[in-house]
This record gives C-alpha cells, structure tokens and sequence, in this order.
C-alpha cells in the first residue's frame, strides 16, 4: 500500500458530530504524512467542512490508494456494496457497536493507521452475491448482497411457500416465514440469528437457512459458491425481497429469484496480527466463561 498512489478517501454515512471529529483527525494525520486526501462525495456534502476535496465512487475507484470508512458495521456494509465495482481497498475505524467489519478501535485508529501506512497489514478478500428477480420472463430488479438476500413473507399473515432450486436441480418446496440466503460474511449476521452455521469469510460457500420453518427437518444447508440459486415464490401474502435491508423489493407468486455469486469482490485492510478467531471470541464474548473462572 506505501508504494502506490498516496490518495485516500474518508468516507461515513453517519454525521454526528463524533465522527466528523474522527474524520478531521485522520484527514490531518494523512496530510501531515504526505499524502492526498479526498472525502467520498456524498460525505463532503453532508459534513460542510471548509476546503475539502471530494471525489465520487468512480474517482475513488480509479485513484484512491484506499478508502478509509469511519462509522459502524452498516455503514461499512453500504458503502462495501457501493465501492465493491471499483476493487478500491476498504479500511474501517470502528465508531459503532459490534465492528466485525469495521475493525480498528476508535482509540487506537492513528497509531493503526501509521502501521498500515509502513505495509503493516493484512489484506483479506470477500465476495458478493447478486439477485435478479424474473416475472413474465423479464427482469424487474437486480442487486447485490455483501451479507444477505432475504425473501419473506412480508406484513401479511400466513407463511411463505418457497420452491428452490440449485444448479438445475430441485431441493425443496418449503413453508416459512421466509429464506435467508447468506455469504460467509453473512453468516455471523441474521442467518446466525435464524439458526445458521457461522462460515469462516475465506470459504468459498453459500448459506441457505430458513427462517422458521414449518417442517423441523428443514435445516440450514451450505453450497458451493460456484452455485446458480433459483428460488420461486408458490404461495404468499404481500412477499418481498431485500438486498442487505438496503435495497428492497416487492415480489409476486410465481416470480423467480436467481442468485449466485457476484463477479465482483471487497478487499479489506486490517491491522497486522489481524485474526478472525480473535473477533468471533471478542465479538460473541467467547471468553466470558474463561474470564469467570479466572475470577472464581
């Protein structure tokens, strides 16, 4: 990363006035170091600080060394969905709750952020899935999921009967509240929520879990990533679909939805000595019993 071009790019979704603080403190960091800052265009609009450059997605696509994301997982999530076309590296200094994505802690981010300017890093690549809705042989929406593509039964009463579909092959007919259909990034997000296994992000499959199934034995399955999903809506009241409740749509009987993996990928940037054991353990407090037992 210390050898290309010397470009970053802030960017955040969220305005508070903590998080505009942050963002002058790593703008002045980076200019003091020598290099060219720029704030992501929708950011420069929103924080009204004096002098800035901005630049839009493509720019930053084309020109940024990294982009530097201040905020919380979803702001993270987005703006990874948003960057994702452009292969620009992602950074997240965490201003959130939980920071599986967004890993470098508030207070530490410039001392971070100096490691990682001297190549101290470790780059990790995650993939994306994308969905197209056909009805009458057309298609009427498409979009992309870093974590999720949720299809459920909507506002109305009764379930959702879902036939589905992998690689040409029939697996099987369900009635639900509805089918989460996860990356590993995913996997520690709803689908975990609904009973699903967690992926470690380098693996190279897709998760389908149902969200409260009416048939017990319909469990939770994990298949390739190279995997052509076909999901088609049987029976429903008012379903719909979302993208990583980002992107939303509404769904009729016998629409069909094709999923598979996304050509596009996310790199993230963490801190050398970076471990994902270390953020399930720290994240989902796995170390809560070894920590009562030391106090015992």
């Amino acid at each position: 990363m210390q050898t290309k071009k010397k470009i970053f790019a802030l960017v955040s979704r969220v305005y508070i006035s903590s998080i505009i603080q942050s963002m002058e403190k790593v703008a002045s960091f980076l200019v003091e170091a020598g290099h060219t800052v720029v704030y992501e265009s929708e950011t420069a609009s929103n924080i009204s600080l004096p002098g800035i450059t901005s630049m839009n997605l493509e720019e930053i696509g084309a020109q940024a060394e990294a982009a530097i994301v201040i905020g919380g997982d979803g702001t993270m999530l987005g703006i990874a969905r948003q960057l994702a076309p452009y292969s620009v590296p992602l950074i997240g200094i965490n201003h959130g709750h939980l920071g599986f994505m967004a890993d470098i802690p508030l207070n530490r981010m410039l001392l971070v952020l100096d490691k990682m300017l001297k190549g101290k890093y470790v780059s990790e690549q995650r993939f994306l899935i994308e969905g197209s809705i056909i009805r009458s042989g057309e298609t009427i929406h498409h979009s992309i999921a870093f974590n999720d593509i949720v299809i459920s039964r909507g506002g109305g009463s009764g379930m959702i009967d879902l036939r589905v579909h992998v690689d040409g092959h029939f697996m099987y007919q369900q009635r639900s509240d509805g089918l989460i259909i996860s990356t590993p990034t995913g996997s520690t997000a709803y689908s975990l929520s609904a009973g699903g296994p967690m992926l470690h992000p380098n693996l190279g499959g897709i998760v389908l879990v149902s969200i409260a199934p009416h048939t017990l034995s319909n469990r939770p399955i994990v298949i390739p990533d190279t995997s052509e999903i076909v999901v088609e809506v049987v029976e429903a009241n008012q379903p719909s679909i979302n993208f990583d409740s980002q992107s939303f749509a509404s769904l009729r009987i016998s629409d069909r939805i094709f999923i598979k993996r996304s050509a596009d990928t996310i790199t993230f940037l963490h801190p050398m000595g970076w471990s994902y054991y270390d953020t399930l353990r720290n994240k989902l407090h796995w170390n809560e019993i070894s920590r009562r037992e030391k106090v015992d």
